[in-house]
Protein backbone atom coordinates (compact mmCIF):
# COMPACT_ATOMS: atom_id res chain seq x y z
CA UNK A 1 0.00 0.00 0.00
CA UNK A 2 1.29 3.31 -0.87
CA UNK A 3 0.63 6.77 0.70
CA UNK A 4 1.12 10.15 1.05
CA UNK A 5 4.05 11.15 3.57
CA UNK A 6 4.27 14.51 5.16
CA UNK A 7 6.31 16.87 3.52
CA UNK A 8 8.98 18.79 5.58
CA UNK A 9 10.07 21.21 3.44
CA UNK A 10 9.21 25.02 4.40
CA UNK A 11 6.38 25.61 1.73
CA UNK A 12 4.31 24.76 -0.15
CA UNK A 13 3.15 22.94 3.75
CA UNK A 14 0.46 19.95 4.17
CA UNK A 15 -2.54 20.20 3.48
CA UNK A 16 -5.45 19.48 6.21
CA UNK A 17 -8.35 17.64 4.63
CA UNK A 18 -10.63 20.41 5.96
CA UNK A 19 -9.13 22.84 3.69
CA UNK A 20 -8.74 20.50 0.36
CA UNK A 21 -12.50 19.47 0.68
CA UNK A 22 -12.99 23.86 1.42
CA UNK A 23 -11.62 24.20 -2.02
CA UNK A 24 -13.37 21.01 -4.07
CA UNK A 25 -16.38 23.55 -4.80
CA UNK A 26 -18.17 23.69 -8.02
CA UNK A 27 -17.86 26.91 -10.38
CA UNK A 28 -19.46 29.67 -9.09
CA UNK A 29 -20.34 33.23 -10.25
CA UNK A 30 -18.12 35.74 -8.81
CA UNK A 31 -19.49 38.64 -10.21
CA UNK A 32 -22.95 38.19 -8.93
CA UNK A 33 -24.74 40.07 -6.08
CA UNK A 34 -23.83 37.53 -3.40
CA UNK A 35 -20.11 37.71 -3.87
CA UNK A 36 -19.70 40.73 -1.58
CA UNK A 37 -20.98 38.71 1.38
CA UNK A 38 -18.14 36.24 0.97
CA UNK A 39 -14.87 38.50 -0.30
CA UNK A 40 -15.50 41.85 2.38
CA UNK A 41 -15.52 39.69 5.68
CA UNK A 42 -12.66 37.42 4.28
CA UNK A 43 -10.51 40.38 3.78
CA UNK A 44 -11.60 41.41 7.33
CA UNK A 45 -10.56 38.47 8.78
CA UNK A 46 -7.16 38.70 7.23
CA UNK A 47 -6.38 41.60 8.93
CA UNK A 48 -6.75 40.17 12.07
CA UNK A 49 -3.71 37.74 11.20
CA UNK A 50 -1.56 40.84 10.10
CA UNK A 51 -2.64 42.51 13.51
CA UNK A 52 -4.02 45.62 11.86
CA UNK A 53 -6.70 47.78 12.22
CA UNK A 54 -5.77 50.79 9.87
CA UNK A 55 -4.03 49.10 7.17
CA UNK A 56 -6.06 47.12 4.20
CA UNK A 57 -5.25 43.69 3.05
CA UNK A 58 -4.98 43.34 -0.68
CA UNK A 59 -4.93 39.61 -2.32
CA UNK A 60 -3.42 38.67 -5.83
CA UNK A 61 -3.79 35.34 -7.74
CA UNK A 62 0.22 34.81 -7.46
CA UNK A 63 2.98 33.43 -4.78
CA UNK A 64 4.38 35.27 -2.57
CA UNK A 65 7.24 36.68 -5.12
CA UNK A 66 4.14 38.59 -6.89
CA UNK A 67 3.34 39.82 -3.43
CA UNK A 68 7.01 41.55 -3.40
CA UNK A 69 6.18 43.13 -7.12
CA UNK A 70 2.92 43.93 -6.08
CA UNK A 71 4.23 46.06 -3.13
CA UNK A 72 7.56 47.53 -5.06
CA UNK A 73 5.70 48.84 -8.70
CA UNK A 74 2.46 50.44 -6.49
CA UNK A 75 4.13 52.26 -4.13
CA UNK A 76 8.01 52.90 -5.56
CA UNK A 77 9.18 54.74 -9.12
CA UNK A 78 12.25 54.00 -10.96
CA UNK A 79 15.15 55.26 -9.24
CA UNK A 80 13.96 55.49 -6.09
CA UNK A 81 16.57 54.50 -3.50
CA UNK A 82 15.81 51.35 -1.17
CA UNK A 83 17.90 50.14 1.60
CA UNK A 84 17.66 46.29 2.58
CA UNK A 85 19.79 43.50 4.11
CA UNK A 86 21.10 40.64 2.45
CA UNK A 87 21.19 37.28 4.85
CA UNK A 88 19.70 34.78 2.91
CA UNK A 89 18.56 33.80 -0.17
CA UNK A 90 15.15 35.19 -0.25
CA UNK A 91 16.50 38.24 1.02
CA UNK A 92 18.62 38.24 -2.05
CA UNK A 93 15.99 37.41 -4.41
CA UNK A 94 14.19 40.49 -3.31
CA UNK A 95 17.15 42.81 -3.67
CA UNK A 96 17.15 41.36 -7.69
CA UNK A 97 13.28 42.17 -7.93
CA UNK A 98 14.40 45.73 -6.98
CA UNK A 99 17.75 46.01 -9.16
CA UNK A 100 15.43 44.88 -12.24
CA UNK A 101 12.72 47.04 -11.63
CA UNK A 102 15.31 49.40 -11.78
CA UNK A 103 15.50 50.96 -8.32
CA UNK A 104 18.81 52.32 -6.85
CA UNK A 105 19.54 49.53 -3.96
CA UNK A 106 21.62 49.77 -1.02
CA UNK A 107 22.92 46.82 0.67
CA UNK A 108 23.53 45.84 3.78
CA UNK A 109 25.30 42.63 3.43
CA UNK A 110 25.55 39.87 6.09
CA UNK A 111 26.82 36.87 6.95
CA UNK A 112 24.04 33.93 6.09
CA UNK A 113 22.84 32.70 9.64
CA UNK A 114 22.59 36.41 11.09
CA UNK A 115 19.28 38.56 11.19
CA UNK A 116 18.48 41.93 9.56
CA UNK A 117 21.21 44.44 11.37
CA UNK A 118 18.94 47.07 13.17
CA UNK A 119 22.34 48.85 13.77
CA UNK A 120 23.56 48.92 10.37
CA UNK A 121 20.27 49.78 9.40
CA UNK A 122 20.00 53.02 11.64
CA UNK A 123 23.43 53.56 10.62
CA UNK A 124 22.69 53.94 7.26
CA UNK A 125 19.33 55.74 7.80
CA UNK A 126 21.09 58.42 9.84
CA UNK A 127 23.36 59.03 7.29
CA UNK A 128 20.90 59.66 4.71
CA UNK A 129 20.10 63.44 6.17
CA UNK A 130 18.08 64.50 2.74
CA UNK A 131 15.90 60.93 3.32
CA UNK A 132 16.54 59.43 -0.19
CA UNK A 133 15.66 56.33 1.13
CA UNK A 134 12.03 55.53 0.19
CA UNK A 135 11.71 52.20 1.37
CA UNK A 136 13.72 49.75 4.22
CA UNK A 137 13.36 46.67 3.22
CA UNK A 138 13.31 43.41 5.99
CA UNK A 139 12.73 39.48 5.59
CA UNK A 140 10.64 38.63 8.63
CA UNK A 141 11.78 35.02 8.37
CA UNK A 142 14.70 33.80 6.02
CA UNK A 143 13.33 30.73 5.13
CA UNK A 144 16.91 29.44 3.66
CA UNK A 145 19.16 29.88 7.18
CA UNK A 146 15.78 29.11 9.19
CA UNK A 147 16.31 32.89 10.68
CA UNK A 148 13.77 34.87 12.38
CA UNK A 149 14.53 38.82 12.80
CA UNK A 150 13.30 41.31 14.81
CA UNK A 151 11.10 43.68 13.35
CA UNK A 152 10.16 46.02 15.93
CA UNK A 153 13.79 46.91 16.04
CA UNK A 154 14.41 47.68 12.61
CA UNK A 155 11.08 49.86 13.52
CA UNK A 156 12.97 51.49 16.24
CA UNK A 157 16.23 52.32 14.33
CA UNK A 158 14.12 53.86 11.76
CA UNK A 159 12.03 56.19 14.58
CA UNK A 160 15.28 57.09 15.92
CA UNK A 161 16.43 58.82 12.93
CA UNK A 162 12.90 60.57 12.35
CA UNK A 163 13.19 58.59 8.98
CA UNK A 164 10.26 59.02 6.73
CA UNK A 165 10.91 55.83 4.85
CA UNK A 166 8.17 53.11 4.64
CA UNK A 167 8.89 49.96 5.93
CA UNK A 168 8.64 46.46 3.86
CA UNK A 169 8.53 43.22 5.20
CA UNK A 170 8.17 39.70 3.74
CA UNK A 171 6.43 37.80 6.26
CA UNK A 172 5.91 34.97 3.89
CA UNK A 173 6.88 31.87 6.34
CA UNK A 174 6.03 33.51 8.91
CA UNK A 175 2.23 34.96 9.08
CA UNK A 176 -0.45 32.66 10.66
CA UNK A 177 2.57 31.00 12.09
CA UNK A 178 4.86 33.12 14.15
CA UNK A 179 3.65 36.28 16.18
CA UNK A 180 3.12 39.18 13.31
CA UNK A 181 2.13 42.61 14.82
CA UNK A 182 1.58 44.91 11.37
CA UNK A 183 0.53 48.16 12.99
CA UNK A 184 2.34 47.68 16.73
CA UNK A 185 5.63 47.71 14.22
CA UNK A 186 5.01 50.31 11.67
CA UNK A 187 4.75 47.83 9.13
CA UNK A 188 3.46 49.35 5.76
CA UNK A 189 3.75 46.54 3.32
CA UNK A 190 3.52 43.46 4.60
CA UNK A 191 3.73 40.34 1.72
CA UNK A 192 2.61 36.30 2.12
CA UNK A 193 0.93 33.94 1.08
CA UNK A 194 -1.54 31.22 0.81
CA UNK A 195 0.96 28.21 0.44
CA UNK A 196 2.95 28.29 4.16
CA UNK A 197 1.10 29.63 7.33
CA UNK A 198 -2.28 29.04 5.86
CA UNK A 199 -2.06 25.45 4.94
CA UNK A 200 -3.20 26.30 1.27
CA UNK A 201 -2.03 25.25 -2.28
CA UNK A 202 0.05 27.49 -3.78
CA UNK A 203 -1.97 30.47 -5.68
CA UNK A 204 -2.69 33.80 -3.80
CA UNK A 205 -0.39 36.51 -2.42
CA UNK A 206 -1.96 38.21 0.27
CA UNK A 207 -0.64 41.53 1.35
CA UNK A 208 -0.98 43.87 4.41
CA UNK A 209 -0.90 47.46 3.01
CA UNK A 210 -0.83 50.94 5.59
CA UNK A 211 -2.83 53.69 4.47
CA UNK A 212 1.07 55.29 4.38
CA UNK A 213 2.02 52.78 1.74
CA UNK A 214 -1.75 53.16 -0.24
CA UNK A 215 -1.03 57.13 -0.74
CA UNK A 216 2.25 56.40 -1.76
CA UNK A 217 0.25 55.16 -4.67
CA UNK A 218 -1.03 57.83 -6.31
CA UNK A 219 2.99 59.01 -6.76
CA UNK A 220 4.44 56.20 -7.47
CA UNK A 221 5.42 55.26 -11.35
CA UNK A 222 6.42 51.42 -11.79
CA UNK A 223 4.15 50.55 -14.49
CA UNK A 224 1.64 47.92 -12.90
CA UNK A 225 -1.24 46.55 -14.40
CA UNK A 226 -2.45 42.95 -13.15
CA UNK A 227 -1.41 43.89 -9.62
CA UNK A 228 -2.26 47.21 -9.64
CA UNK A 229 -3.20 47.84 -5.78
CA UNK A 230 -5.79 50.66 -7.42
CA UNK A 231 -8.26 48.26 -9.63
CA UNK A 232 -8.00 45.82 -6.38
CA UNK A 233 -9.22 48.27 -3.66
CA UNK A 234 -11.78 49.91 -5.80
CA UNK A 235 -13.39 46.41 -7.14
CA UNK A 236 -13.19 45.03 -3.47
CA UNK A 237 -14.78 47.96 -2.29
CA UNK A 238 -17.42 47.15 -4.87
CA UNK A 239 -17.63 43.66 -3.40
CA UNK A 240 -15.97 42.11 -6.49
CA UNK A 241 -12.40 41.59 -8.69
CA UNK A 242 -10.91 43.67 -11.35
CA UNK A 243 -10.51 40.24 -12.98
CA UNK A 244 -11.67 36.56 -12.70
CA UNK A 245 -10.75 35.57 -8.54
CA UNK A 246 -8.72 32.03 -7.40
CA UNK A 247 -12.34 31.49 -5.90
CA UNK A 248 -11.38 27.92 -4.64
CA UNK A 249 -8.53 29.07 -3.15
CA UNK A 250 -10.29 31.77 -1.34
CA UNK A 251 -13.09 29.37 0.16
CA UNK A 252 -9.91 27.59 1.22
CA UNK A 253 -8.62 30.72 2.69
CA UNK A 254 -11.83 31.18 4.16
CA UNK A 255 -11.98 27.97 5.82
CA UNK A 256 -8.01 28.17 6.87
CA UNK A 257 -9.02 31.34 9.07
CA UNK A 258 -11.71 29.44 10.71
CA UNK A 259 -9.19 26.61 12.02
CA UNK A 260 -7.08 29.81 12.88
CA UNK A 261 -9.12 31.31 14.86
CA UNK A 262 -10.78 28.21 16.22
CA UNK A 263 -7.48 27.07 17.82
CA UNK A 264 -6.61 30.62 18.88
CA UNK A 265 -4.03 32.78 16.84
CA UNK A 266 -1.68 32.45 20.29
CA UNK A 267 -1.81 28.56 20.54
CA UNK A 268 -1.09 28.81 17.31
CA UNK A 269 2.17 30.53 17.90
CA UNK A 270 2.67 28.41 20.64
CA UNK A 271 2.58 24.90 18.74
CA UNK A 272 4.60 26.26 16.48
CA UNK A 273 7.11 27.40 18.64
CA UNK A 274 6.56 23.81 21.12
CA UNK A 275 7.43 21.29 17.65
CA UNK A 276 10.18 24.12 16.63
CA UNK A 277 11.92 23.31 19.59
CA UNK A 278 11.54 19.76 19.65
CA UNK A 279 13.30 19.28 16.35
CA UNK A 280 15.72 21.94 18.08
CA UNK A 281 16.27 19.30 20.54
CA UNK A 282 16.83 16.46 17.88
CA UNK A 283 19.50 18.83 16.28
CA UNK A 284 21.47 19.11 19.40
CA UNK A 285 21.24 15.27 20.15
CA UNK A 286 22.96 14.51 16.57
CA UNK A 287 25.71 16.89 17.07
CA UNK A 288 24.83 19.02 14.54
CA UNK A 289 24.26 23.13 13.87
CA UNK A 290 21.78 25.26 13.07
CA UNK A 291 22.85 28.01 10.80
CA UNK A 292 21.14 30.54 12.82
CA UNK A 293 23.87 31.87 14.60
CA UNK A 294 22.20 32.47 18.00
CA UNK A 295 18.91 31.46 19.88
CA UNK A 296 17.06 34.58 19.70
CA UNK A 297 17.25 34.18 15.81
CA UNK A 298 15.83 30.71 15.87
CA UNK A 299 12.73 30.21 13.33
CA UNK A 300 9.70 28.62 14.56
CA UNK A 301 8.83 27.60 10.99
CA UNK A 302 11.60 26.36 9.70
CA UNK A 303 15.40 24.79 11.22
CA UNK A 304 18.11 24.91 8.66
CA UNK A 305 20.87 22.46 9.62
CA UNK A 306 24.75 22.02 8.75
CA UNK A 307 25.87 18.61 7.84
CA UNK A 308 29.04 17.44 9.09
CA UNK A 309 32.27 18.41 7.02
CA UNK A 310 32.69 16.19 4.13
CA UNK A 311 29.09 15.21 3.45
CA UNK A 312 26.72 16.29 0.53
CA UNK A 313 22.99 17.79 2.09
CA UNK A 314 21.78 17.28 -1.25
CA UNK A 315 23.00 13.75 -1.08
CA UNK A 316 21.18 13.56 1.95
CA UNK A 317 17.59 15.00 0.67
CA UNK A 318 17.78 12.85 -2.49
CA UNK A 319 18.39 9.62 -0.30
CA UNK A 320 15.51 10.77 2.22
CA UNK A 321 13.25 10.79 -0.80
CA UNK A 322 14.53 8.17 -2.86
CA UNK A 323 14.51 5.47 0.23
CA UNK A 324 11.92 6.95 2.40
CA UNK A 325 9.65 9.20 -0.23
CA UNK A 326 9.82 11.92 2.84
CA UNK A 327 10.59 15.29 1.15
CA UNK A 328 12.71 17.75 3.50
CA UNK A 329 13.91 21.06 2.10
CA UNK A 330 17.46 21.36 -0.11
CA UNK A 331 19.87 24.27 1.17
CA UNK A 332 19.60 27.27 -1.15
CA UNK A 333 22.25 29.74 -1.97
CA UNK A 334 25.26 29.53 -0.14
CA UNK A 335 23.88 26.93 2.31
CA UNK A 336 23.77 24.73 -1.56
CA UNK A 337 25.66 21.25 -0.17
CA UNK A 338 26.13 22.35 3.04
CA UNK A 339 22.85 22.46 4.78
CA UNK A 340 19.11 20.88 4.87
CA UNK A 341 16.26 22.45 5.87
CA UNK A 342 13.19 20.85 8.06
CA UNK A 343 9.89 22.39 7.13
CA UNK A 344 7.69 22.89 10.50
CA UNK A 345 5.02 25.35 9.67
CA UNK A 346 1.39 24.74 9.03
CA UNK A 347 -0.65 21.89 9.56
CA UNK A 348 2.06 19.97 11.80
CA UNK A 349 2.29 18.62 14.99
CA UNK A 350 4.44 16.84 17.26
CA UNK A 351 3.64 13.54 16.20
CA UNK A 352 4.27 14.32 12.40
CA UNK A 353 7.40 16.10 13.45
CA UNK A 354 8.66 13.16 15.30
CA UNK A 355 7.95 10.99 11.75
CA UNK A 356 10.17 13.39 9.96
CA UNK A 357 13.16 13.24 12.66
CA UNK A 358 12.90 9.89 12.57
CA UNK A 359 13.32 10.06 8.76
CA UNK A 360 16.35 12.21 8.40
CA UNK A 361 17.71 10.20 11.20
CA UNK A 362 17.88 6.82 9.17
CA UNK A 363 18.62 9.03 6.02
CA UNK A 364 21.69 10.19 8.33
CA UNK A 365 22.28 6.87 9.33
CA UNK A 366 22.34 5.07 6.22
CA UNK A 367 24.70 7.54 4.61
CA UNK A 368 27.46 7.48 7.59
CA UNK A 369 26.72 10.11 9.26
CA UNK A 370 28.42 9.70 12.78
CA UNK A 371 25.21 9.93 14.39
CA UNK A 372 23.54 7.70 17.18
CA UNK A 373 20.37 6.23 15.38
CA UNK A 374 17.38 7.58 17.97
CA UNK A 375 19.22 10.28 19.37
CA UNK A 376 17.20 12.91 18.05
CA UNK A 377 14.18 10.67 18.05
CA UNK A 378 14.24 9.99 21.73
CA UNK A 379 15.69 13.94 22.27
CA UNK A 380 12.24 15.46 20.46
CA UNK A 381 10.02 12.92 22.68
CA UNK A 382 11.49 14.09 26.03
CA UNK A 383 10.88 17.10 25.23
CA UNK A 384 7.81 16.90 24.09
CA UNK A 385 6.87 14.29 26.33
CA UNK A 386 7.60 16.88 29.44
CA UNK A 387 6.13 20.48 27.50
CA UNK A 388 2.34 20.19 26.31
CA UNK A 389 1.07 21.78 29.14
CA UNK A 390 3.20 24.04 29.66
CA UNK A 391 2.91 25.36 26.25
CA UNK A 392 -0.64 25.02 26.69
CA UNK A 393 -0.85 26.91 29.45
CA UNK A 394 1.56 29.79 27.80
CA UNK A 395 -1.08 30.17 25.09
CA UNK A 396 -3.71 30.37 27.41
Amino acid sequence: MSGQNPVFIPGPTNIPDRLRQAMNVQTSDHRAPDFVNFLLPLLEDLKKVFKTESGTVITFPSSGTGGWEASITNTLSPGDKVLVARYGMFSHRWIDMCQRLNLDVEIIDCDWGSGAPADRYAEALAADSDFGIKAVLVTHNETATGVKSDISAVRRAMDASKHPAMLYVDCVSSLASMDFRMDEWGVDLAVAGSQKGFMLATGMAVVGVSEKALAACDSATCPRVFFDFGDMTRANAAGGYPYTPPVPLMNGLRESLNMLFEEGLDNVFARHFRIAEGIREAVRAWGLSLCAVSPELYSDTVSAIYVPEGFDSDALINHAFDKYRVSFGVGLGAMAGRAFRIGHLGAMTNVMALSGIAAIEMAMKDLDYPIELGSGVSAAQEYYRNTGSIAQSQAA
